[in-house]
């Protein structure tokens, strides 16, 4: 089960997913700067570039940094962001009020007086007025924090209470680029099971593998299978029992990036002072399997029925340079049927490809949708009987956003649909007394297909550029091909 309170999920796929070690080059004037600049709690182990040209490394943040702040200091020399020892200790969403520490494990640490502290406790005084902080998931806050200190409330035993506003990425990332894609770690994924028969699997390297045995996974990827009844038709012969069986398989990845154009005519005494970026790019992908079939006569509607039945979440942290870009992603796998009630099937296809979906920024242009599938699927049985129709997806919506915004939302759905038409004549001479003459005719076909749709919230804006006043539509990418036909 999810291991945190379940949330309003908006459709994405979610994606996705995900890392690697980050890094960054050192900025050669930023020791100095540092130096006259008042203490910031930065423990300049990572700095950013002072070189626009060179862009941030993006990479999954190691294990070590799971619990790490950076902070900037817009408008003061020296104030660009970098990796600091202060934690955020707690936070209250509901008066954004957070307590922040600087704690030094195992050594003595000087107080801002001067005076050593023991080691382990909190050393307050550490953040001003302006300082804009990123943390990686603390308590109070799962899915990241990224505020401005506005107030600076007073010490507690545990660290400086401070109250906080709500800020973008532009005041800390300022005119630096940075872009990247990372892979999620399918073991951070929580899950929560909304059938009986839901198996879970996934592996990754080291020969670590979660799942009912036997199951095979590649590295990095994330299966989900259900089998379950479904309601069958009115009217329909036992015989005739409907099911959906089968599974969604995903290696998803987070697509990030960030181009500081706007912000590059600031001058080196305010180079921490966005005014928006240039560029950002913000979506999930990755590669997909499934395979799952669809027996028996279902009772259908013509609006689709939809039956989730697994709900994931994960919140990876993506190192951009110093700062810990907290990235939410959820994933909801789900089937859906919709038809005539009338139709009796027993189809399986198999479906590999990749999709990517997401939203990208231009000063031009301002948000625009991304939105590409590339599948290939193989039928493995087809049967079709009787007039009628019916329409079975088994697919997955995701959203991703950061910090517990959610920015895009996009849902991958591969479906069947089979059709069968026909008539059925009887003839009896009149009188004769003789068996009647029946003939029966007609045809029937298989398709297989996928939609690709979902939305780009107004979050976005978290990125610093202009406010999305409505969702934007990602627009519906379709495409359906035939599987099998015949004649009856």
């Amino acid at each position: 089960m999810r291991k945190r309170p379940s949330r309003a999920l908006v459709p994405a796929l979610a994606a996705s997913a995900l890392f690697l070690a980050a890094g960054c080059s050192a900025d050669p004037g930023q020791s100095s700067a540092a130096a006259r600049t008042p203490d910031a709690g930065a423990s300049a182990t990572t700095t950013t570039t002072a070189n626009s040209d060179q862009p941030l490394a993006v990479a999954a943040a190691p294990a070590a940094a799971a619990t790490s702040t950076a902070v900037a200091r817009p408008g003061t020399a020296g104030g660009k962001a970098r990796k600091t020892s202060l934690k955020v200790k707690s936070y209250d969403s509901h008066t954004r009020r957070a307590v922040i520490s600087a704690v030094a494990k195992g050594t003595s640490s000087p107080s801002p007086t001067g005076t050593p502290t023991p080691a382990g406790t909190a050393t307050p005084g550490r953040t001003a007025v302006g300082d804009v902080i990123a943390s990686a998931p603390a308590p109070g806050a799962p899915d990241g924090l990224l505020a401005k200190v506005t107030k600076v409330i007073g010490e507690t035993a545990d660290g400086t209470e401070v109250q906080t506003a709500p800020t973008t990425l532009d005041t800390l990332l300022g005119g630096d680029d940075a872009k990247g894609t990372v892979p999620v770690d399918p073991a951070s994924f929580d899950v929560e099971r909304l059938l009986p028969d839901v198996k879970v699997s996934w592996a990754k390297t080291g020969d670590i593998h979660s799942g009912p045995e036997g199951t095979k996974v590649p590295l990095g990827s994330l299966r989900v299978d259900v089998a379950t009844k479904v309601a069958t038709a009115e009217g329909a012969p036992a015989s005739a029992d409907a099911s959906v069986s089968g599974f969604v398989q995903v290696k998803p990845e987070v697509d990030f990036s960030y181009g500081g154009g706007a912000s590059t005519a600031a001058t080196a005494s305010t180079a921490s002072t966005a005014s928006g970026p240039g560029a950002a790019y913000l979506g999930v992908s990755g590669d997909w399997t499934s395979q799952w079939a669809l027996k028996g006569r279902a009772g259908a509607t013509a609006k689709p029925v939809r039956l989730p039945f697994a709900k994931l979440h994960a919140d990876p942290v993506l190192q951009v340079g110093p700062i810990p870009v907290v990235v939410n992603l959820d994933l909801t796998c789900y089937f859906e049927i919709s038809g005539d009630g009338r139709v009796t099937v027993d189809v399986e296809q198999d479906l590999k490809g990749d999709f990517k979906a997401g939203g990208t920024f231009g000063m031009a242009a301002g948000w625009t949708p991304v939105n590409e599938s590339h599948m290939d699927s193989s039928p493995v049985r087809t049967s079709v009987t009787t007039a009628g129709s019916v329409k079975a997806a088994l697919g997955a919506q995701a959203t991703v956003g950061l910090y517990g915004a959610v920015g895009v939302t996009a849902d991958l759905a591969p479906y069947l649909r089979g059709e069968a038409a026909g008539t059925v004549t009887a003839t009896t001479p009149v009188g004769s007394g003789t068996k009647s003459d029946v003939a029966a005719s007609g045809s029937w076909a298989l398709y297989g297909g996928l939609d690709l749709s979902g939305t780009l919230q107004i979050q976005l804006a978290i990125f610093g550029t202009p406010v999305i006043q409505h969702a934007i539509p990602l627009g519906t990418l379709h495409r359906e091909w035939k599987l099998a036909d015949g004649k009856m």
